[in-house]
């Protein structure tokens, strides 16, 4: 039988100086401004996509209100849609669109954690909520070396995790790999960078990273090989977007 720690105490040792709402204040060992073109392996080329129709593709991005839509940039090409089971639910489901001339194109349905107390339109540090909302992702990094994403990449021992999480499942390699949400952050910046916009009491350090098989403080978290395969989908020249929220609140 697992002993519950409170939820408020239990990642503050292994995550305050990361991620995941807390931020960070780490110092990056090196940060590339483009993928590596030498010592990088060329990642295996995907399956064809299937063939997209004005009958297949939806000109807006499904299951999004006008409300949703209006916050969308219309340079946006790309954009990952996180989709809360619930406000008060941890579990949601990521899909990476492709906007094609036709409209968009959606990719796989991957599982995926939130924060432990689901979702909040005004999040704050320790409320245990991701933020709802529409933000830009810039820039990415981790533990571990550039896989060849096209984004900036800042590979740094301060991607470190430890400890366990509210389920007493381990954290380690969590932070393997990271991509930045720019909520309340400085685009342009390693994910480590501690610049918050909005004040440190609006939180910071949420992220995309590697699952490790529970709840969040904040982030939103994926196997780690679909974290692999959306770094090297996505493409800075199509000006990606995350799309979060629970299904109610993106429907808005």
């Amino acid at each position: 039988m697992i002993r519950r720690t409170p939820p408020a105490a239990l990642l503050a040792a292994s995550l305050l100086l990361t991620g995941c709402g807390g931020g960070a204040a780490a110092v990056s060992e090196h940060r590339s401004e483009a993928a590596p073109t030498t010592s990088t392996p060329t990642p295996s080329t995907p399956p064809p996509a299937p063939a997209v129709t004005a009958r297949t593709a939806p000109r807006d991005l499904p299951g999004l209100g006008p409300k949703t839509l209006a916050q969308v940039p219309s340079r946006a090409r790309q954009a990952v849609v996180v989709t809360g089971r619930g406000k008060d639910s941890p579990l949601s489901t990521v899909v990476l669109y492709e906007r094609t001339a036709t409209g968009w194109q959606a990719g796989q349905n991957w599982p995926a954690h939130n924060a432990l107390r689901g979702w909040t339109d005004h999040h704050r540090v320790g409320d245990l909520r991701s933020p709802i909302g529409v933000y830009t992702l810039s820039d990415a990094g981790g533990r571990l070396r550039d896989p060849g994403t096209r984004l900036p990449y800042d590979r740094s021992g301060g991607f470190t995790a430890t400890g366990t999480g509210f389920e007493g499942e381990p954290l380690a390699g969590s932070f393997d790999y990271v991509i930045a949400i720019d909520y309340n952050r400085k685009p342009g910046t390693s994910p480590l960078d501690w610049t918050r916009p909005l004040g440190a009491s609006r939180g910071g350090g949420i992220w995309l990273h590697v699952d490790h098989d529970g709840p969040t403080q904040g982030c939103v978290s994926l196997a780690k090989e679909h974290m692999r395969a959306l770094l090297l989908a996505l493409d800075p020249a199509r000006h990606p977007v995350v799309v979060m929220g629970d299904a109610e609140s993106l429907a808005r």
